[in-house]
This record gives C-alpha cells, sequence and structure tokens, in this order.
C-alpha cells in the first residue's frame, strides 16, 4: 500500500527467502549442506513482480507465489535464512534492487543489515496473537490450523530469528517502532506514509 502510494518498487524480502526454501526442498538439499546449497543458490533466479492481485513471486520463471506460503515452507524457512552463503546472495539481490532508489523493502534484516543507511527504518510489530489472527484469516482457515497452532509456530520464528548469528531480528537504533496490534492495514500504511514524508521534507525534499 505505501509502495503504490509513493509509486516505489515493493520489495518482499522475506518471500525470497521463501522461494529459496522451496528450491532447496524440491531439489532435496537441506539446511545442513551448506556447500550444495551455497550451489544452488546462486543459480536461482527469483523475481518480483506486481500482479493483480498483489505482488508475483517467481522461481526460475515459475509462479510460486502460493507454495511458498505452504506450511512445509513456513517450517523450513529459519534453518535455511541462517546459512550464510544464502543469507550472502539474497542480500547481494536485495542491495542492487535497492540501489536506484524508491524502494519500500520489508524484511526482518532491513534496517540493521541489508540497507543500514535506509533514509526510514521502521519496525513493525503486531502481538503474536494478533499475528496469529491474520494469518488464520489469510491462510491458516483454509489449512485446517488453528489459532494456537499458528501461535506457537509464530513465536518459534521469532525466537529461531532473533538467536541466529548471522544478522538476527533485532530493531536497528534509529528505528522507529510502529505497534500495528490494534491497527487495520489502512491505518498502518497510512502512519507509514506519514512518517515517509516527514523524512522527506527533513532531508530537503528528497
Amino acid at each position: 500500500m505505501v509502495a503504490d502510494r509513493f509509486g516505489y518498487v515493493y520489495i518482499d524480502t522475506g518471500a525470497m527467502y521463501r522461494a529459496v526454501a522451496l528450491a532447496a526442498l524440491r531439489a532435496g538439499v537441506g539446511p545442513g549442506d551448506s556447500g550444495e546449497l551455497e550451489r544452488l543458490v546462486s543459480g536461482l533466479d527469483i523475481r518480483l513482480e506486481t500482479g493483480d492481485n498483489g505482488q508475483r513471486v517467481l522461481l526460475n520463471g515459475e509462479d510460486v507465489t502460493g507454495e511458498i506460503r505452504s506450511r512445509e515452507v513456513t517450517a523450513a524457512v529459519p534453518a535455511y535464512a541462517a546459512v550464510p552463503a544464502v543469507r550472502a546472495r539474497l542480500v547481494e539481490l536485495q542491495r542492487a534492487m535497492a540501489k536506484a532508489g524508491g524502494v519500500v523493502m520489508d524484511g526482518r534484516d532491513i534496517g540493521t543489515h541489508v540497507l543500514p543507511d535506509a533514509e526510514l527504518k521502521i519496525f513493525l510489530t503486531a502481538s503474536v496473537r494478533e499475528r496469529a489472527r491474520r494469518r488464520y484469516e489469510e491462510s491458516g482457515r483454509a489449512q485446517g490450523l488453528t489459532l494456537e497452532m499458528l501461535e506457537r509456530e509464530i513465536a518459534e520464528r521469532d525466537r529461531l530469528d532473533a538467536s541466529r548469528e548471522i544478522a538476527p531480528l533485532v530493531k536497528a537504533e534509529d528505528a522507529i517502532v510502529l505497534d500495528t496490534t490494534s491497527l487495520t492495514a489502512e491505518e498502518a500504511a497510512d502512519r507509514i506514509a506519514m512518517l515517509a514524508e516527514r523524512a522527506a521534507l527533513g532531508a530537503g525534499g528528497a
């Protein structure tokens, strides 16, 4: 929503890690096989495109937007995302995407690792319960999951991401915290857009 308002490119880096996890699962390459995983990720073509129903994720030309949200991929992502070779390759791609500017980048290590000099950093958060409810409404109900199951999965994902050695999930010192627990998506977008406009004014309108 924010990217649309400003005519920027939206980059969902989490989708990129999900695409790697999907490719590795398909190829039978485990997160512990760092050499084979490095070879695999170096040959992947991951693209993010704007489609009629939001962002499309293409893996070697195949639309995997739905498949990367499966429970199997969701459970596997933290282990693959913690592999240094995977992070190095995807960070390289993400920085190249942002080089020209005009991007809204979403991910768990953007402000601290990928783009430490970003003009505006927002640490977007919500309670585990609320995030589980949103996931349930988005896809969990259709998959036969319960709120309790999703809460456990989300809390465990947070724990794993916060404790990994490479680019852990932490708030950048200069990031603005935005708790969206009681906000709609539209209200959150409004607040982010306001912060972006203030940041632009502070930078002389750039």
